[in-house]
């Protein structure tokens, strides 16, 4: 079976390659804007200095190009991925959505995955001769299953039904949702993990919810930490932080690329469409890195997640949610 294009047909650029054009209409949406509105963990009035959708996805494209670099791949294909991942996600991170999901339960729900292809494919309306963008069949692809399959080869959902705006989608413009992503879209998937665990150490670091001493939970970062002050026993606690953070991210931004060549060595893909068919994940995490990976996570829930004020935010930024939401006509674009 061959892959599909663009769901339309257009002139080749002169100056820029398809995934190039990918990135660029992806910047210059109104979708791409919203993202500055729209917080994770802590909400616009804690302060201008932590993270939004647009700082968090800026942060996710620029490890997933530098991971695309070192592996050569499609630098212009993973960075657009990265940069669309987030579109369809509300405002107030995954309460935000947990919320909306609720209030649409007689709809099928809520997707954010499913919401951004419907930007990017049919909401978005800036070009006379299309709506959504039109982006390549490959940006669409990373787009939707960046995580992996979304059914099995017989049909079944992997992690329940498939969103109906997908398999809409997919009736008309076929995007192979029963097999793995593009590397690009692998490596992008995985530099969203990497940039939020790091970010969210940091913003939860300025709130004052974490603590130098909370981060000795996580042995890695306790080594970290313990190299740093032998090396600069007077640093000042900002750039302590901020010392702390680069070395994670470029620690596992190195585990990632040693981790992703051996699995290529390994699995020996010869071609783009090897990789998804190969039924695995090559860009992963070292079983060693991904304990580091389960233990920050335990350590943010634990401390930032649940902690019972940002659960009252938490709490007050779904009821906003759900005042807002009207009943949808799905018939409605």
């Amino acid at each position: 079976m061959d892959k599909p294009g663009s769901a339309f047909s257009e002139s080749d650029s002169l100056t820029r390659s398809p995934f190039q054009r990918d990135r660029d209409r992806i910047i210059h949406t109104t979708a791409f804007r919203r993202l500055k509105h729209k917080t994770q963990v802590f909400i616009a009035q804690d302060g201008d200095h932590y993270r939004t959708r647009l700082t968090h996805t800026i942060e996710v494209a620029q490890v997933a190009r530098s991971l695309a670099r070192a592996l050569r791949l499609d630098e212009d294909l993973a960075e657009g991925v990265a940069l669309v991942h987030d579109f369809g996600h509300t405002p107030f991170g995954h309460t935000g959505e947990d919320a909306l999901h609720a209030r649409m339960a007689d709809y099928g729900g809520f997707d954010h995955n499913a919401q951004s292809l419907r930007i990017v494919t049919s909401l978005e309306r800036r070009y006379a001769d299309f709506d959504g963008i039109n982006l390549t069949w490959e940006t669409l692809e990373g787009l939707v299953k960046h995580n992996g399959p979304l059914e099995t080869a017989t049909g079944e959902g992997i992690d329940g039904p498939v969103p109906r705006p997908i398999l809409d989608y997919c009736s008309r413009h076929d995007l192979w949702i029963a097999t793995h992503a593009s590397l690009e879209a692998q490596v992008a998937a995985i530099a969203d993990d990497i940039a939020y665990n790091t970010h969210d150490i940091d913003d939860g670091m300025r709130s004052g919810y974490l603590t130098h001493e909370m981060l000795e939970e996580v042995p890695f970062l306790d080594g970290l930490m313990r190299t740093v002050r032998d090396r600069y026993p007077n640093l000042e606690d900002s750039r302590f932080t901020n010392e702390i953070m680069r070395r994670q991210i470029t620690a596992m931004v190195e585990d990632v690329i040693a981790v992703t060549q051996a699995n290529l060595r390994e699995g020996k893909p010869q071609s783009a469409d090897e990789v998804r068919r190969a039924g695995r994940t090559f860009a992963t995490f070292s079983p060693e890195m991904a304990e580091v990976d389960r233990q920050i996570k335990k350590l943010l829930f634990g401390h930032i997640y649940r902690h019972p004020d940002i659960m009252k935010i938490r709490a007050g930024a779904a009821q906003i949610v759900r005042s807002c939401s009207m009943p949808i006509s799905l018939n409605r674009n």
